[in-house]
């Protein structure tokens, strides 16, 4: 026998399984018509409980659109309309990289208004332990990625569920309740002041010296480095003016941009001793616009190149692997030991 509630309240019942049943009025569709919900539970207080939830949760939430998304279509759909407008066009790949390889498979069929932190933990669990994309059957590499993979993707993921709440389709974000691994801090390797020479000797031996030079004494990034233009310097003032980046876009071909964020657009001093050696590198290409044009195109430099050829002269060199990334923290902590090599 159905028992009565106050009104608003819903009503509950038991029914012919043995279970309680608790219904109650969600709100009303663009045509005024009810939409009913109900609730379970084993016992009348649980059911009692569970209703005056659900129903607290329906004057909130936009009952109409609630059910309407699974993780996977909001995903999708917050991707195209939201972020994808607004980031650049590395930030695209990566989050879309996240979308279609871990999220749409672990937890995109689950309804968007039933996930919950449970859930966005194990799938985090489960992308750090074997998440790597294999990239054919004779991948061997660890399946397993790092901390900071697992934060990239839950700073999307919180992103776009955060949108999701913004919009009443959810009540709260379930990315708040997971845990994340700890980042890890990797030792920031460096040359070593013995081997500044050496390699610079390397690079002059194979006419990059002026390039990677001024790597080691501005600091400036990889992107910075190679879109630098000849007006781009100030002979006069000793200044380096970094405004632009060379990046990757799908596809493997490279474009200009501007730099990420606004303070990456600088003016860089530089000593006068690399001055002079630019000005020496560009009277071998005087009528080309690039401060450093690509031996094998004459334009700019393609990223990966100039990282294959820092790893060939390490390795030529038979020194420990330095990213070429890292190569721009010489420029304070070895600032002298580079300068000398320019000392006859």
């Amino acid at each position: 026998m159905t028992k009565k509630r106050a009104s608003g309240e819903g009503n509950i019942r038991k029914r012919k399984d043995g279970r309680w049943e608790g219904r109650y009025v969600a709100g009303h569709d663009e045509n005024g018509k009810a939409i009913r919900k109900n609730v379970l539970g084993r016992t009348q207080a649980e059911v009692r409980t569970k209703l005056k939830t659900a129903i607290e949760a329906s004057q909130t939430l936009d009952v109409t659109r609630a059910d309407e998304y699974t993780v996977g279509s909001w995903l999708t759909l917050w991707f195209e309309l939201y972020s994808k407008p607004n980031i650049r066009e590395a930030t695209q790949e990566r989050y879309w990289n996240h979308i279609r390889y871990h999220i749409i498979p672990e937890i995109g069929g689950v309804q968007l208004s039933k996930l919950t932190g449970r859930q966005v933990q194990k799938l985090y669990n489960d992308v750090r332990d074997h998440g790597r994309v294999k990239k054919g059957p004779n991948d061997r590499r660890d399946p397993s990625l790092s901390a900071s993979y697992i934060r990239s993707l839950h700073r999307m993921l919180h992103m776009a569920l955060e949108r999701a709440v913004k919009e009443r389709l959810i009540l709260r974000n379930p990315c708040d309740d997971v845990i994340l691994p700890k980042e890890e801090k990797k030792e920031m390797k460096i040359l070593k002041p013995e081997n500044i020479g050496a390699y610079l000797a390397e690079a002059e031996k194979r006419g990059v010296l002026p390039m990677f030079f001024l790597e080691l004494c501005s600091g400036l990034r990889k992107g910075e480095l190679i879109a630098l233009l000849w007006t781009d310097l100030d002979v006069e003032r000793q200044t380096i003016s970094v405004s632009k980046q060379a990046v990757r876009v799908k596809g493997g071909g490279v474009k200009v941009t501007t730099p990420k964020t606004a303070a990456s657009i600088r003016v860089e001093a530089i000593p006068k001793e690399v001055v002079d050696l630019l000005i020496a590198e560009h009277k071998k290409h005087p009528s080309n616009p690039y401060m450093f044009p690509s031996p094998v195109t004459g334009g700019m430099w393609y990223p990966d190149a100039v990282n294959r050829l820092n790893t060939k002269m390490l390795q030529v060199l038979g020194m420990e692997h330095i990213r070429f990334h890292d190569l721009r923290h010489h420029c304070v902590k070895q600032k002298t030991k580079i300068l000398e090599f320019l000392v006859p």
